[in-house]
């Protein structure tokens, strides 16, 4: 399971698709109605926030309207509508390690994208996060690319 802190403008096709499928999963998680993953290391982020559903709605609710924006047709009834915007801390060095994550991916599955992400000056993070100064994650599993 991946859930991206990178503003979703950053992902082909194939990673807005897997986030919002994965997305989906971390909020039946987070509501107990299902037994797997309850301790899948990202969905820290989350469970750090006063109220947990909320912050993953927020969260799916800007991958849906980056997908709107491409003419993809998400299904918003799978969410509760929440615009909560800037609620969860970031650390700068982990929105580093996960653009450079996905460079990697891009690289490799569409060299559009990745060459659309290279020539941005600034990266910017899901507006549900805001982003503070610091390393990569505590609970981030590095991978070697």
């Amino acid at each position: 399971m991946r859930l991206w802190s990178l503003h979703p403008k950053y992902l082909d096709r194939i990673g807005l698709i897997a986030c919002w499928r994965e997305s989906l999963l971390a909020k039946k998680v987070l509501e107990n109605e299902t037994n797997g993953y309850r301790r899948h290391p990202q969905l820290e982020r989350f469970k750090n926030y006063s109220n947990p559903e909320d912050a993953i709605n927020s969260y799916l609710f800007f991958l849906f309207l980056e997908a709107k924006n491409r003419g993809y047709n998400f299904d918003l009834s799978k969410i509760e509508i929440k615009k909560l915007e800037k609620i969860i801390s970031l650390n700068s060095g982990q929105l580093d390690y996960e653009f450079a994550h996905l460079e990697y991916k891009l690289s490799k599955r569409d060299r559009l994208q990745f060459d659309e992400n290279k020539s941005k000056k600034r990266i910017i993070c899901n507006p549900v996060f805001f982003i503070k100064d610091g390393g990569i994650e505590n609970w981030e599993k590095i991978l070697d690319t």
